[in-house]
């Protein structure tokens, strides 16, 4: 292939690059958007393998056919609940990948000799934020995954041993560039690995996805750079495309959660990061059987349902839609209510249910559906907790203080599907589940919507 075609085809894989992140932004097109981003992919890599004097075809493919199995591997046998912490192992792939480049493009520097500053800069920065997002993105699929525990690391002397370990970082940096030498890039990344760890370590709970999407921009200007340093235009769009969008969504997460990032990067030194905790209450609540909250249902004229975490874990989207297409056949007007950070990352809720083929005009944003809770006759809430508890209005002193949430508690008649009364994410008791008119259903959320199901149908 020549170099036109190879341009014209690297272009052809941008603009596919582009319309892909443009349809995921939509749950409606993301199922096309992500073939396209896929498309492009795949013509990235057809591109690069046909390019005149490449050498060592055979090795690269044999790296891209153990790639390709293990994300077969991975789509097929990950789990709902798992995907957070999938997104976040292959980030950190991704920010390594740059890195390793980097270091590569480092040694031909250091025996080829003539590299601009701005190129030596370029490699330097790659290398870096290249390990922090690496070691980063291993510590968050470590906490999801609880390989480790959720809650905030911190030790003494931290915030001593962080500057300490980013000045020394930066400063090798401007060595790197003044004088390139492979040993000090190699000293830079442990550096950036370091950092890495030292940057997540004190990030708990409801935090850890936020830290997710900021290392995901932190591999996108990787990937950028490392563009900038082999001179290849594709890399250059796709990792700006991958900074910019992460950068977006972090902004758009810290606001849904209420935190700004400093507060969810350092907030655990001044006790503000949200923290977890297995702590079960023994205040009195209001409960029901199946068959009392069936009747409740039943006669409903408008019910919303607040999906959560809880019923990916339960995996129980499946039930909870054929309970909505019972209660709708008799005339009951149902919808969803989806929070920004329901779930453990942005759009895990429209995901889980898009798998139960709820139609996406029955998924209403939180702004939308907000205003309707006042002439709503009951609220299902299954899985969720911290995105209805009032006490991120009321409670100065609780981690999620300032996060917007919904209004469940505006409705004539709150049920609350729980396993236990244990704390949700955040670590603090709901005090919405203390309401007189909220009346708690406990059991696995399958299983319960399942006699919930079969006693509406009984009606």
């Amino acid at each position: 292939m020549n170099a036109t075609l190879s341009q014209l085809a690297y272009l052809l894989a941008a603009v596919c690059f582009i319309v892909a992140l443009k349809g995921l932004s939509q749950p409606a097109t993301a199922r096309r958007g992500n073939l396209i981003g896929a498309a492009g992919a795949v013509i990235a890599c057809v591109t690069v393998l046909l390019t005149p004097g490449l050498n060592h075809r055979g090795p690269i493919l044999i790296a891209i056919a153990v790639g390709l199995l293990v994300g077969v591997l991975g789509a097929y046998r990950v789990q709902m609940t798992q995907m957070p912490q999938m997104v976040a192992l292959f980030n950190g792939v991704g920010g390594g990948a740059a890195a390793i480049v980097a270091l590569i493009e480092l040694r031909s520097i250091t025996t080829a000799g003539g590299a601009s500053t701005i190129h030596l800069v370029a490699t330097a920065f790659t290398i870096l934020v290249g390990a922090v997002s690496l070691a980063g993105s291993l510590v968050t699929f470590l906490k999801l995954q609880e390989l480790m525990t959720t809650r905030p690391v911190v030790f003494p002397g931290y915030p001593v041993a962080y500057a300490g370990v980013m000045v020394v970082a930066v400063v090798v940096a401007v060595i790197v560039v003044v004088t390139p030498s492979l040993a000090l890039g190699a000293l830079l990344a442990v550096l950036g690995l370091a950092l890495g760890v030292l940057l997540v370590l004190p990030v708990g709970g409801a935090d850890v996805p936020i830290v997710i999407s900021l290392l995901n921009a932190f591999t996108g200007l990787t990937v950028a750079a490392g563009g900038y340093v082999l001179g290849n235009t594709l890399l250059l769009v796709a990792g700006t495309l991958v900074g910019a969008a992460g950068t977006l969504l972090t902004k758009l997460m810290a606001a849904a959660m209420g935190r700004s990032l400093v507060s969810t990067l350092f907030g655990a030194l001044r006790g503000g990061s949200t923290q977890g905790t297995t702590a079960i209450s023994n205040r009195p609540v209001k409960s029901a059987s199946p068959e009392d909250i069936a009747i409740l249902l039943g006669y409903a004229d408008r019910v919303v349902i607040v999906p959560g975490y809880g019923l990916a874990v339960a995996q129980a989207q499946h039930t909870l839609r054929q309970l909505v297409d019972v209660l709708q056949e008799r005339g009951t007007t149902v919808d969803y209510a989806i929070h920004p950070v329901a779930g453990r990352m942005p759009g895990h809720m429209n995901v889980l249910l898009a798998e139960a083929q709820v139609p996406y005009g029955q998924l209403k944003e939180m702004a939308e559906i907000d205003p309707e809770f006042k002439q709503t006759d009951v609220v299902l809430v299954v899985g969720a907790n911290d995105v209805v508890n009032p006490a991120a209005e009321t409670d100065s002193s609780a981690p999620i203080f300032g996060m917007p949430i919904l209004h469940a508690s505006q409705a004539r008649q709150v049920v609350f599907m729980k396993r236990s009364m244990r704390p949700g994410f955040a670590g603090i008791e709901n005090q919405l589940l203390y309401e007189p008119g909220t009346t708690l259903l406990f059991g696995d959320a399958k299983d319960t919507l399942s006699k919930l199901l079969a006693a509406v149908r009984a009606l």
